[in-house]
């Protein structure tokens, strides 16, 4: 598989399988004949979340609003079955002007050094970029809640918090 273009894609949203602790992340994108799901780590997620924020507050102005996402919002569940197309080590995020969308690539491997890479390509007009980074966020923050005293997770069983000298925590 080489890098498959989704533009524009039919959904594109972040979830999960799995209890919170054990959670695999991830993005499934699909369009009329295709479709695709790649694992991607709970940091990609945040970040890139975090990433498409920013850039739709620098440029995509009110097409990029709250309010527009909320209308193309997408809070349904990952479709099923789920059948790993690879996992995601490297992720790009462009913005396209003269299309004002965003870009987002994810791939196998480093596409700069493996020509041959497998990845995906994902078109989002700006208000469906902004309610998939709203979900990806929501998906992220309803895993295990923080310690109180140190932010860490905390597993049903508690932690040992190293804020409090490494006494279990519950």
């Amino acid at each position: 598989m080489a890098t498959i273009d989704f533009d524009p894609p039919s959904r594109c949203v972040v979830g999960t399988v799995g209890p919170p602790g054990e959670r695999t992340f991830f993005v499934q994108v699909s369009a009329t004949a295709r479709s695709a799901a790649v694992s991607i780590e709970k940091f990609h997620v945040t970040t890139l979340a975090d990433r498409i924020n920013d850039v739709l507050d620098r440029v995509a102005g009110a097409a990029a609003s709250e309010a527009a996402a909320a209308l193309v919002a997408d809070n349904d569940p990952l479709d099923t079955p789920i059948e790993e197309d690879f996992r995601v080590n490297t992720v790009r995020l462009l913005w396209d002007d003269e299309r004002s969308a965003v870009v987002l690539e994810l791939f196998a491997d480093d596409p700069d050094e493996d020509a041959t890479a497998e990845g995906i390509r994902i078109w989002l007009t700006p208000q469906h970029a902004r309610a998939f980074a709203r979900r990806a966020l929501a998906v992220a923050a309803a895993g295990r809640p923080p310690c109180p005293f140190c932010g860490g997770p905390l597993d049903p069983r508690g932690h040992i918090c190293p804020r409090a000298n490494g006494y279990r925590r519950r």
